[in-house]
């Protein structure tokens, strides 16, 4: 029997179909993606239920590629390990985060990771009540350094006077070094304020 000239579809094939769509800055929806692997949106639907289904599968690659599962050892470690992960996802990938941040997360490997970092925050002592809170600080914290990092050499171009940047700014830092040292200062605050409470909750 022949083989098929076109490979065939599977979740795989649409999810990344989907991340080089999103990607390239190009539209993205059930139709777009159709296109780039040259068949018909019913096609897909044999396989998705449609754009959700898709974001989640993108989401799930991320997690794949990108999730430090085997992380083990202090919370601290842990804390840091998913920040930098996190952060190398979200700057190479900035145009998928408007569209993963606005859909309800499903993805097992996903969810591994998030299980991984509350457990390491529970395990140390932080109240229940707490931990979803850090998760999500920590999610805005590396969502926000990542675009950082994706962000243009010439952060600031002051065209009016100012009182104080505009004099900072010829000397500072640009490029990915301006980024990797405001990132690993974030960093230290986070992880000395996080110290810093989990010792306040250990005296109460």
């Amino acid at each position: 029997m022949p083989r098929p000239r076109t490979p065939l579809l599977s979740t795989d094939r649409i999810a990344d179909a989907a991340m080089e769509l999103v990607d390239a800055g190009e539209p993205f929806g059930v139709n777009a993606v159709a296109r780039r692997l040259g068949v018909t949106p019913s096609s897909l639907y044999n396989h998705v239920a449609g754009r959700d289904e898709i974001i989640e599968l993108m989401r799930g690659r991320l997690g794949e590629q990108y999730m430090p599962l085997e992380l083990d050892g202090p919370w601290d470690l842990v804390v840091e390990g998913m920040l930098r992960a996190e952060r190398r996802m979200y700057a190479e990938h900035p145009f998928l985060i408007p569209l993963i941040v606005g859909k309800t997360i499903t993805d097992p490997t996903v969810i591994a990771g998030y299980d991984l970092l509350a457990t390491a925050l529970s395990g140390a002592g932080f109240p229940d009540d707490d931990v979803l809170e850090i998760v999500a600080i920590i999610d805005a914290f590396s969502i926000g350094f990542g675009l950082d990092l994706a962000s243009p050499d010439e952060v600031w171009r002051p065209e009016t006077p100012t009182r104080t940047l505009g004099r900072l700014v010829p000397g500072a830092q640009r490029g990915a070094p301006r980024s990797d040292r405001a990132f690993e200062s974030g960093l230290e605050m986070l992880l000395d304020g996080l110290r810093l409470r989990l010792a306040r909750t250990e005296l109460d």
